[in-house]
């Protein structure tokens, strides 16, 4: 029996590189858990909360755009506008963690990682939509 392999050439790019981040960032938190040898909670360290929260940042909206990227890929939207998302979303994402880890944050990164987040989550949703009632 012969199978056809559909072939994907941006999503799993962005999903791969996120992926990464988020092994990186889980390791943060991991670390600092351990030199406070804090199993649960943040025991009211500041540097934690912030790690935690990064994390739980980007657990929280990375599954979702992903989804949304891919189901646009599949739909046949143009592969330009694939990696223009998937590279917008990489770029917010990282920059909101960034941004976020700094003890002085600086809140022109976590602007500008919301401003791409919520950029890339709008438009691949309204793509999607349109793709799939054409």
């Amino acid at each position: 029996m012969q199978q056809t392999a559909l072939l994907l050439s941006a999503t799993p790019i962005y999903a791969g590189v996120l992926g990464l981040i988020y092994i990186y960032l889980s390791f943060r938190v991991v670390g600092r858990r351990k030199s406070l040898q804090l199993a649960l909670g943040d025991g009211g360290d500041t540097e934690l909360l912030r790690r935690l929260r990064v994390h739980g940042n980007f657990a929280e909206y990375v599954p979702l755009v992903l989804i949304l990227i891919l189901m646009c890929e599949l739909q046949g939207a143009p592969v330009l506008l694939v990696h223009a998302l998937g590279l917008a979303f990489t770029i917010g994402r990282v920059s909101h963690a960034y941004g976020v880890s700094q003890p002085k944050e600086q809140l022109i990164f976590r602007m500008t990682g919301m401003i791409l987040t919520f950029a890339t989550l709008t438009i691949s949703a309204v793509t999607g939509i349109v793709l799939a009632v054409m």
